[in-house]
């Protein structure tokens, strides 16, 4: 009876359900700081992987050595698959956004119902 009297108090509190919607972590509960971290390092090695693989690639041109243009043809396909890691992170990330904001948002009333006119 008293845990019911409080549970209901706790449930009409707006402000300490929004704070509570905000410290959801998205879809997977374990993400964190070490993750954000990790991206970063993923972001910034994808950087470097990048110019890497442009230098080899103007080196590989420049020579017509068939090592080098192996080697950038590798260094290439790593590139990529980590650009495609970093896309799908920021489009689930942007993903996660959009629904905790379609969860936050009142729905509109629906014509014709009884609480449309009030």
């Amino acid at each position: 009876m008293i845990l019911e009297d409080i549970e209901g108090g706790l449930r009409t509190d707006e402000l300490l359900d929004r704070r509570l919607r905000t410290l959801s972590r998205g879809i997977r509960p374990w993400t964190g700081a070490w993750n954000n971290a990790l991206d970063h390092r993923t972001g910034l090695g994808t950087g470097l992987l990048a110019l890497a693989c442009a230098a080899l690639f103007v080196r590989a041109v420049a020579t017509a050595s068939p090592t080098l243009l192996w080697l950038f043809a590798g260094l290439w396909v790593v590139t990529a698959v980590c650009v495609l890691r970093l896309l799908c992170r920021w489009g689930e990330a942007k993903a996660v956004t959009a629904m905790a904001r379609r969860r936050e948002r009142p729905e509109p009333p629906v014509p014709g119902s009884a609480t449309a006119g009030q």
